[in-house]
């Protein structure tokens, strides 16, 4: 793949809004994108809650050709509506990206994350754990570039 694609990591977590927690999950998306050869033009906090997630994801996907990842807020706890708030302001969801996110681990059963499409830019919620984001990610990490060309009309090879 010549083209560099970009990527975006949204951190949902009380904690490191309040700055009680150290935000190693969005450290370590970002390193893995990276890795993967993504270009991350952007990082972003903010605090649970369906509005708060909606209105973070909102101001990130706007205008953007490329993929968004959250990480936290996909649990059973009450303030985890990250799935909730990204389901506001997708217009279309990827299920099968959600699905394969949850395969990787049996833990992944108990993450609520959802995947979908902003204009041309894919949202993929992840665990608020470093080892879970990372292992979920992984999982669909194969894809997503392909995904990506899609919306933004580039050509494939299909």
């Amino acid at each position: 793949m010549s083209e560099v694609l970009q990527a975006k990591v949204l951190t949902v977590s009380d904690g490191v809004v309040a700055g009680t927690r150290v935000d190693t999950s969005g450290e370590a998306l970002v390193a893995q994108l990276v890795a993967a050869g993504f270009e991350v033009v952007d990082r972003g906090l903010t605090a649970d809650g369906a509005e708060n997630v909606a209105m973070a994801l909102r101001r990130m996907s706007a205008g953007f050709s490329g993929l968004l990842v959250s990480t936290g807020g996909t649990g059973f706890a009450p303030r985890d509506q990250t799935p909730e708030g990204t389901r506001i302001m997708i217009e279309r969801e990827a299920p099968g990206i959600a699905e394969a996110c949850r395969l990787v681990n049996p833990l992944g059963r108990l993450s609520r994350g959802i995947a979908g499409i902003a204009g041309k830019c894919v949202i993929v919620n992840l665990p608020g754990s470093p080892k879970g984001c990372v292992e979920q990610l992984a999982a669909v990490l194969d894809v997503l570039p392909h995904a990506i060309r899609l919306l933004a009309d580039a050509p494939t090879s299909h």
